[in-house]
Parts: structure tokens; C-alpha cells; sequence
């Protein structure tokens, strides 16, 4: 086995992940500390808001005695926020994850600085002045900064800048909720667009340092406890679940709909985007005025839905007054997370449906609805099932919880096709895709594609065998140009190769000097190569960087063994894509007592190797096995084939 083969492995990672993660580390550390410096500033911000005092204490808005004054708090806030927009930063409208994955996807991981102040003082703003909202996504983006001005003041690649950038947006989250391996998970189906060693080890060591800070700042324990779940799942439980979860697919549809809706109509309104927010602080404090615990985070209320101590009252409040304002105020692009409100909504339909549903236990069905409805709007179905666990310590209700968390995933990709976290970003012009998988590239090696009957010439060849090269050539016309061999290796007697020409090296050759020059003048003498055990991604990775469309294949000891073109690396994509296309039965059953056998059953479409030439019927050999070697043909073998051609 070539030397090559053995330097292949199932990671592409090296000792940077070390460096990596280490700073990732620190990144947690920090990370843990602005989430606990950002509560505190919405505890402030509710204080001065509705309260007047200053006080940095935990509280809902929805105790306020302001009266109808209240109104207009939210709108007081809302103008606040446009303006650190306007004239601060425009990158703290939204609610966070929208902005992240642009930035990680398309920006390279690069934020500005500044952003990393401004967006969590709009948010305090915001949300302390009654905005339905959550801290967490906020807290995610003001993490991702962070990393990402880390990342830009070191010597670092793209890749490692947006790793670092994940790192601290997804510390932040565990350091939100309390939840580090909820928000691995986060990283992996929202973030990253990836699963390899080299960002998931840093970014669990960022989880796992922001969720230890965590106990130390603002203590250990679920943030929302309830009642543990124990003895068996009855099958009507699991039924349920089922319901549950078509119900959040339909619900998420809905909510991000309705919020791409107001977004649309916002952006048709005759005046500068820095008075929306205002102009939803009108919705919002509409909406307070009716349903008071509509207003702020929301915390409480929804651990009055885990513990069942709600009413038809709250759970309409929640369910109509919640959800507008929520929406209308997501449309108006202030400041605030998406992640506390739906909770609060999916609890809420949890618990309404839970009294047509099988009990299980207290607060069951809202965990199963809070949860459910997070995977289909964010479509992280595993986050979702991991939150369940990580915010109510309450591992009773996994099975019913992911249950309910595939299904209303598996709905929601049918219903939309872009979720509550990419809409915004296909309006923009931007596509992005979800779907992970193994490159096709990474599974196929250089010698299953290569070409091997080559037509080489000896490294002592001269003009003259370049003259008598384009005679041919010109001589067989179109079909000989249309041939896939572009370069021509120039190979001593043991087969080492010497040099390449290309083809329009050659006719220069062939055109001008004298018949006796070496050849091997015109050539290049230290050509890019590849080698055969080599994967294609390799290959088609060195012809992106080199911007050429064909390589030698050469043996570690400088062999000459075959050449790749472009289109060889389609071989590969074409197999994949059969995969996906092409149905047919491989097993035939037969009834008892039968002799026969039932006959195999042969693919439609065989795939062919992209050596099959109508100049060089030798190389017809489709996808043989990567342990058979073929050596390159001699001049006067290839040479004996074009000319029976």
C-alpha cells in the first residue's frame, strides 16, 4: 500500500485545535459573564422602566401600577433602540440567530467590535421597556462578537475565526439557560453548517466553561423546575405526542409567516427603518394594557405552565395577546430573542391540548409543546429534545419529547421551506442549505477515476515528435481536439515523469525552432501533481487553488501512473447523485418450497468511468478496484491506438 494511503484519515484535523479550543476556553469565561452582566442590565432597564427606581433586582413588568401610561413605555424603548441603530451600529436590529449565520456563512466570522456593546445595552432597552422577548439570542450574538473580534485581532484562519465566533455564541446560550450540551447541539444544527473535530471540541469546551461560570454567578438548578416524571409511558401518551407536535409544525408555520408578513409590511412604510421599532412599541404596549404578562421575558409565566397553574385566561393571553405583539414587535426588527417567547407559546398550546390528551404527569404536556415547537421553527429538533432535559432537569419525558420534536422537524421542512431562522436571509438574496453530509469528493481516491492509457512521450523526445503530434491531430480534425487528454508527460525509461506540455506548449513546439531542440525545453519541468490514493475533494481542491483543469497522477517515487482531467471528478458526483436517483429492487422474495432463485436485479444506468474516449477504447474501464494497478502505456502502445482509431 502506497505511503500516501497511509497518511489518509477519518479526520482532517491537527494539534490547532489545541490553540483552538484553548482560547475558546476563555471565550466561555466570557461569554458567561456578559449573559450574567446582560440580565442584569434588563433587570435595571425594567426597574427604570416601569418601576422608577434603580435597582438591578429581577422583575416582571407585568406588576407595574403605571396605568394606561404603560402604553407608551414600550414606544419609548422602541425609539431608544432605533436610534443606537441609526447612529450606533444597524447590526443590533433582529433577534440574533439570523445575523449570526450570515455572519458565520458569509462574512467570514468578521463582526464589528462595537456591536458586541451595543447590542446588548439595546437589548436591555428593549426588553426592560416591555419588549415580548428573550435574552438568548441577543446574548448569542454579543458572544459571537466576542470571539469574533478575538478571532480578528489574531493570527487566524477564516475557519478558526468562525469557530471561535460559534464558540462564544454558543457559550452564551448555555450560559443563558444553563444549558452547555443543549447548546453544542445549538452550534451543530444552526451554527457551525459542519460536524468535524476541529469545531466541535472547542465549542463543547466553551459550553462546558460558560455553563461552570454559570453555577457560580447565578447558581446551580434547572431555571425552570417541576415535579419529576416517573413510571412507564403509556402508548396514549406517546399518541399524544404525535398530536403535539403536528400542532407546533403548524403553529411554527404560522408564527414565522406572520412575522416575515409584518417584516414586509414595515419595510413599506414611507419613513426611515429607525422609527419602526417605535411604531411596534405601539402594538406592544396595546397589548401589555390587555394582557400585562404578555410584557417582558416572561419567565414566570412559563413556570406557571410547567406547574399547571394557569387558567383558560393566561393560556388565551399567551396563546392570541403574546403572540401578536410578539410578531408585530419581530417585524418592526428591534432588538430581542425568539427563543423565551416561544417557549412560552409552545407551553401554553402544550398545556391547552393537554386537556384533551392522556395525563402524564404535571406540566408534561407543556414541556412536550414547548419543546416541539422550538424544533420546527428553528429546525433543531435535537436542540429542542435537549432542552427539555437541560431546563427542567426532568429526563422523565424523553421519549415523548423527542417523539413530539422529530415530528413536528419532519413536518415543518415539508410545510416551509426555509425556517424562522433562514427566511430572512433568502430575502436578502442568500441561499443556504441545511443538509450535511459526506462530500462525495472525500469517498472516492484518484485511482478509481484516473486515466491510464496515456499518450506519454520519452523524456528525450524532440520537436519532431511535436510536428508529427499536430499532423495527426490535424489530419483526424475534430474528433482527435475533442479528445480528453490536455497534457503530455514527457517520462524517462523507468517511468519517471520528467516534465508535462500542454497541448498549446506542444503546437508552439510543433510550429517554430528547430525539429532536432528537445522537447522537453517547452515544457514544465516541476508540474503540480497528485497522487493516486489521493481522495478527489484533494484534487478538486489543488485545481481550485492552482486554477488548473488537469494533473499528473504520480506514485510518491515520481512514477507516472495516469492523469486526471476536471471532468473526472464528476465520476464521483455522479455516483452520489445516482444514489438519490435511481430505484430498484436489489432482493426478490420467493414463496416456500420454490428451487429457483430470483434473478438479480441490474442497475438501469451503469455508471462509466470518464476514461471512456472514442480515440482510446482501452480505457473503458469503469470504476475497477482501487487495489488494481495499470501502468501508463508507452509512447508506442498509445500511440498504436490512435492511429487504429
Amino acid at each position: 500500500m502506497s505511503a500516501t494511503m497511509d497518511r489518509l484519515r477519518d479526520y482532517s484535523v491537527d494539534a490547532r485545535v489545541l490553540y483552538v479550543s484553548l482560547l475558546a476556553g476563555l471565550l466561555g469565561a466570557v461569554s458567561s459573564v456578559l449573559a450574567w452582566v446582560l440580565l442584569e442590565m434588563i433587570g435595571l432597564a425594567t426597574n427604570l422602566f416601569y418601576y422608577h427606581q434603580f435597582s438591578f433586582k429581577e422583575i416582571e413588568p407585568a406588576g407595574h401600577h403605571l396605568g394606561w401610561f404603560a402604553v407608551f413605555v414600550p414606544v419609548v424603548g422602541g425609539l431608544l433602540v432605533g436610534l443606537i441603530a441609526r447612529f450606533g451600529s444597524p447590526k443590533v436590529r433582529g433577534h440574533g440567530m439570523p445575523e449570526a449565520v450570515e455572519v458565520i456563512v458569509f462574512q467570514g466570522g468578521r463582526v464589528q467590535p462595537r456591536v458586541a456593546i451595543l447590542k446588548p445595552l439595546a437589548t436591555a432597552i428593549s426588553i426592560g421597556s416591555g419588549g415580548p422577548f428573550g435574552a438568548e439570542g441577543p446574548v448569542i450574538i454579543t458572544g459571537g462578537a466576542v470571539g469574533s473580534v478575538l478571532g480578528q485581532l489574531l493570527p487566524v484562519t477564516d475557519s478558526e475565526r468562525t469557530v471561535l465566533m460559534v464558540s462564544g455564541a454558543a457559550a452564551g446560550m448555555a450560559a443563558a439557560f444553563s444549558c452547555p450540551m443543549a447548546a453544542v447541539l445549538l452550534a451543530v444544527e444552526l451554527l457551525l453548517f459542519e460536524w468535524r473535530p476541529r469545531s466541535l471540541v472547542p465549542v463543547a469546551i466553551a459550553c462546558v466553561t460558560a455553563g461552570a461560570i454559570r453555577h457560580l454567578l447565578l447558581g446551580p438548578g434547572p431555571i425552570f423546575p417541576m415535579q419529576p416524571t416517573v413510571g412507564p409511558m403509556h402508548h396514549a401518551a406517546m399518541l399524544g405526542a404525535l398530536a403535539v407536535g403536528v400542532l407546533a409544525a403548524l403553529l411554527a408555520t404560522g408564527l414565522s409567516r406572520a412575522m416575515h408578513f409584518f417584516e414586509m409590511q414595515f419595510e413599506r412604510l414611507p419613513i426611515h427603518w429607525m422609527w419602526w421599532p417605535a411604531i411596534g412599541g405601539i402594538v406592544v404596549g396595546v397589548g401589555g394594557l390587555i394582557f400585562p404578562p404578555a410584557l417582558g421575558v416572561g419567565y414566570d409565566v412559563i413556570r406557571q405552565l410547567l406547574n399547571e397553574q394557569v387558567t383558560w385566561k393566561v393560556l388565551v393571553g399567551v396563546l392570541l395577546v403574546k403572540t401578536t405583539i410578539w410578531v408585530v414587535a419581530l417585524g418592526s426588527e428591534t432588538a430581542g430573542g425568539v427563543f423565551a417567547p416561544l417557549l412560552m407559546i409552545g407551553a401554553a398550546m402544550g398545556v391547552a391540548a393537554g386537556h384533551w390528551l392522556t395525563p402524564i404527569s404535571p406540566g408534561a404536556w407543556a414541556v412536550v409543546g414547548m419543546t416541539s415547537i422550538i424544533s420546527a421553527a428553528l429546525g433543531a429538533p435535537l436542540t429542542a429534545a435537549m432542552f427539555a432535559v437541560e431546563l427542567t432537569h426532568n429526563g422523565g419525558l424523553s421519549i415523548p419529547v423527542l417523539l413530539a420534536c422529530i415530528t413536528s422537524y419532519a413536518l415543518s421542512v415539508l410545510l416551509q421551506p426555509r425556517s424562522l431562522v433562514t427566511e430572512g436571509l433568502s430575502r436578502k438574496g442568500l441561499h443556504l442549505s441545511r443538509e450535511y453530509g459526506v462530500d462525495p469528493l472525500e469517498t472516492v481516491i484518484v485511482q478509481a477515476v484516473m486515466h491510464t492509457s496515456v499518450f506519454a512521450l520519452p523524456e528525450n523526445a524532440t520537436r519532431q515528435d511535436a510536428i508529427d503530434w499536430l499532423e495527426k491531430m490535424n489530419h483526424r480534425g475534430g474528433e482527435a481536439w475533442a479528445h480528453w487528454q490536455r497534457i503530455f508527460p514527457l517520462v524517462a525509461e523507468d517511468g519517471g515523469m520528467k516534465a508535462i506540455l500542454t497541448r498549446g506548449q506542444m503546437i508552439a513546439a510543433a510550429k517554430e525552432g528547430d525539429p532536432a531542440a528537445p522537447l522537453i525545453a517547452y515544457g514544465i519541468t516541476a508540474p503540480v501533481a497528485v497522487g493516486p490514493w489521493q481522495t478527489l475533494r484533494f484534487a478538486a481542491e489543488v485545481m481550485g487553488e492552482k486554477k488548473l483543469r488537469s494533473f499528473p497522477v504520480v506514485e510518491d517515487d515520481g512514477k507516472l501512473v495516469g492523469i486526471l482531467n476536471i471532468e473526472d471528478l464528476l465520476e464521483a458526483r455522479n455516483k452520489a447523485s445516482l444514489r438519490d436517483r435511481e430505484r430498484r429492487r436489489v432482493l426478490r422474495l420467493r414463496w416456500p418450497f420454490r428451487r429457483h432463485e430470483a434473478a438479480a436485479s441490474k442497475p438501469s444506468n451503469a455508471v462509466r468511468s470518464s476514461g471512456d474516449s472514442m480515440l482510446d477504447p482501452l480505457v473503458d474501464r469503469a470504476f475497477d478496484s482501487a487495489m488494481k494497478r495499470e501502468k501508463v502505456k508507452p509512447e508506442s502502445e498509445a500511440t498504436a491506438e490512435h492511429s487504429e482509431k
